[in-house]
């Protein structure tokens, strides 16, 4: 199947698909888990908060799917080294896939420690608070993904969970060493996702595109490069995607990490050396050879997503099993059953499929021009800013990491591609030129045409003049076009910044007034 052909099935899949069959379809889901919940817990007494706490994880998960896993495909599509299906498809698979087999340990069920359980002295209050932190969060992240906006699903829950907590105990409730950190992850993961992909795109530019024979600099570099990818990717698929499988710690991780990437670092020259005689010297050229180490990105990427933020959609629900299966328990970690964890990995996939499109073109389009390379750059900056956050100790957000990265690579592009610069310079000057002949050329044409009928010679400068003005139109129309799509594609859309960044600043604060609120609704209800 070419390109074309996907192309095409990718268009016509999403006219035909319509809003109202995607909420069809959503809600046929919401409906197979209240089915499923009702029938295999219709024993146990007061079950009614499971089956509605099943059905708000089911949204969640939902939502996670339409918003979160954008962020780690998005970069792919948006270098064209993935199509949109092929990254649905890809994310589908291994998001799935770790959710399921990676992502059963214990959760907390109040989320980071944001919250002291112990506060909540009623059992049922607990419960209404997990159920209205659940809602809230999937809410806000709903809202996130209608304006186009990634923000981190993690943020909305610990959001959601804690405006309901303070609802039910008060602010004594609040854990405010954990809420710093959260606060502090607006600022730290962004800014090093963007330094690391900037210093990666730079060292890239300098080492091979601004080389005269860039071809024989790919050949000694992107193997290296892909070697760092292969120890990074990993290193992080040990300590965060396998952790529940696999108790590693960094210094083994890191050892196991080595020799897969000594391992990748010999095969990929080899695949490079092989590649050569069908490739140019060419900027385009370079960037097909990164486009395998982007496909293996997103799918370890897409699976480290599925292991460790499905907690997110059932972690709460996990808590409100917990405190009704074992008659009022209200412990700080609460097992995950099976049925939960399936409910979060398929509710995932099906957000995934028919809203993510929307976020994996923002991701992947919307912020900043991407190719191969600064893809690259993205996502080997967001395994490496998790490991080295962990490593210290600092609070980061994986969503954060990558649009920050996104950014990182959009404004060194800004900064220090000259060649673009002087490019974009010469066709300003080269407009101006042409626009100076075209304005001279046509008043020399208005004068002669008052004179034409005297003498032959001037009637045949003057359909020469046309001519050349027929000429000098076209070609001041191209470089203007030409001139508007270098400067462009040269800048990051300040308006896709602030949207970003103004989401990621109120995430917190508006899961905490949607919880607080619909806590005191469920309260009211449940009282009448």
């Amino acid at each position: 199947m070419d390109m074309k052909t996907i192309k095409t099935i990718e268009s016509a899949t999403e006219k035909s698909l319509s809003s109202f069959a995607k909420l069809t379809l959503s809600l046929l889901f919401l409906l197979a888990v209240f089915l499923w919940t009702y029938t295999s817990h219709g024993n146990i007494p007061d079950n009614t908060f499971l089956i509605i706490g099943a059905i708000f994880g089911a949204y969640m998960a939902l939502n996670i799917g339409a918003n979160d896993v954008s962020n780690n495909v998005g970069p792919a599509v948006g270098a064209k080294a993935l199509t949109l299906t092929g990254a649905i498809i890809i994310a589908a698979i291994f998001e799935s896939a770790g959710a399921i087999i990676a992502g059963g340990d214990v959760v907390n069920t109040i989320k980071s420690g944001i919250i002291d359980p112990s506060a909540i002295t009623d059992v049922n209050s607990f419960i209404w608070a997990m159920t209205a932190g659940l809602l809230a969060g999937a809410v806000w992240l709903n809202f996130a993904t209608s304006i186009g906006a990634p923000v981190s699903t993690t943020h909305a829950i610990v959001g959601g969970v804690m405006g309901a907590g303070i609802a039910a105990a008060g602010f004594t409730i609040l854990n405010w060493g954990s809420l710093g950190t959260i606060v502090s992850s607006w600022v730290i993961s962004p800014l090093l996702g963007g330094l690391i992909a900037a210093s990666f795109l730079y060292f890239i530019k300098k080492q091979i595109v601004y080389k005269e024979d860039m071809l024989e600099q790919a050949k000694k570099f992107v193997p290296f490069l892909i070697a760092v990818m292969t120890w990074a990717f990993s290193t992080y698929l040990i300590l965060k995607g396998l952790k529940q499988l696999v108790h590693i710690g960094f210094i083994g991780a890191s050892i196991i990490s080595l020799v897969l990437a000594i391992i990748a670092y010999f095969l990929s020259k080899k695949s490079v050396e092989k590649s050569f005689p069908s490739l140019l010297n060419d900027r385009a050229s370079v960037n097909k050879l990164f486009t395998p180490a982007l496909i293996f990105g997103a799918a370890l990427l897409s699976f480290a997503h599925g292991a460790n933020d499905v907690s997110n959609a059932i972690g709460p629900l996990a808590a409100i099993n917990d405190a009704i299966v074992n008659a009022g328990q209200i412990g700080g970690v609460a097992s995950i059953p099976f049925w939960i964890m399936l409910v979060g990995a398929i509710g995932i996939v099906i957000g995934l499929i028919l809203y993510g499109p929307r976020l994996i073109k923002t991701v992947g389009n919307e912020i900043t021009e991407l190719d191969q390379m600064r893809a690259f750059s993205i996502a080997i900056a967001t395994a490496i800013t998790v490991i080295l956050a962990s490593q210290l100790g600092l609070p980061v957000s994986s969503t954060h990491i990558t649009i920050g990265g996104i950014f990182g690579v959009g404004f060194l592009r800004e900064a220090l591609d000259k060649t673009e610069r002087n490019y974009v310079q010469d066709i300003r000057e080269k407009f101006k030129k042409h626009k100076k002949e075209l304005e001279k050329s046509q008043a020399d044409l208005a004068k002669l045409e008052a004179v034409k009928d005297k003498n032959k010679q001037i009637y045949i400068k003057i359909v020469e003049l046309f001519k050349k003005i027929d000429e000098i139109e076209a070609q001041v129309k191209q470089e203007k076009k030409d001139f508007k799509q270098a400067k462009g594609a040269k800048y990051v859309k300040r308006d896709a910044v602030k949207k970003i960044v103004a989401a990621w600043v109120i995430t917190v604060p508006a899961s905490a007034l949607l919880g607080a609120g619909i806590y005191y609704m469920i309260k009211g209800i449940v009282a009448v």
